[in-house]
Parts: structure tokens; sequence; C-alpha cells
């Protein structure tokens, strides 16, 4: 079974978002390094290398609307073992592929599917 692993905000303006997610949940926000228009945010304590360590806890980040694909809404993000293989199940199953599957460098392989009820849903392959 595939878990839901991670979640995606969009954003019209950043700090006003950024300032609502912080003073309303006390989730922690930060940056991503370089030029990557993207903001990590945290909702549960995490270990060394980044995963949550309260079992079930789950963590997600914000980007600009517009730049990360989807329909301008929140997207859940499902860890699978193969986005590829799952991208081929979503369209057999009457989906379609948005977006990649595309690599992010150092960390996993990233795609967006549509279902058939015009929902966008983010698929993660974690680099193993």
């Amino acid at each position: 079974m595939d878990r839901v692993c991670h979640f995606e905000i969009p954003f019209s303006d950043k700090s006003r978002a950024t300032d609502f997610y912080q003073k309303v949940f006390g989730w922690q926000v930060s940056d991503v390094p370089g030029d990557m228009p993207y903001t990590f945010v945290i909702t549960t304590p995490i270990d060394e290398q980044g995963n949550p360590t309260v079992p079930g806890g789950i963590n997600g980040g914000m980007y600009p609307r517009g730049e990360g694909g989807g329909s301008g809404s929140p997207v859940v993000v499902i860890e699978v073992p193969s986005c590829e293989q799952r991208v081929g199940d979503v369209e057999a199953a009457g989906g379609e592929c948005l977006m990649g599957p595309a690599k992010i460098p150092g960390m996993g392989i990233y795609a967006q599917v549509k279902d058939p009820e015009g929902n966008i849903i983010g698929l993660w392959q974690p680099l193993s």
C-alpha cells in the first residue's frame, strides 16, 4: 500500500502564507537553498536525515502558485516504488499525467497526475 508522505501548498504571497502557517499552526518554514522557488514546511519533528520521527507525521512544502503545476490547490503527495509505473497505472485507470516523472537531484523522482475526478496528486519515488 502506497502512503501519503508529503503535501504541497501553493501561494500567491509568500510572506503572507509563511506568516499564516507559522502563526496559526506553529509550523517551521525555510527556503530551499539555491534557485529553486520552494519552501520546506516542517509540521512534525524530524531526524538528522529530515524524516519525520512521529509515526504518521508528514511534512511538506510551499511554492509560488503557477510554478509547481497542479490546479492551484493543495496537493497530496504519495510515496511510490516507481513513479514511471504509477503514472502508467494512473493512465490505465482513466487519469492523466500532468508533469514528470522528473528527477530531483539527490532526493528522488517526482510526478504529478490528475485522477478521473480532476484532483491533482503528487507521486514521489525516493532515491534509495
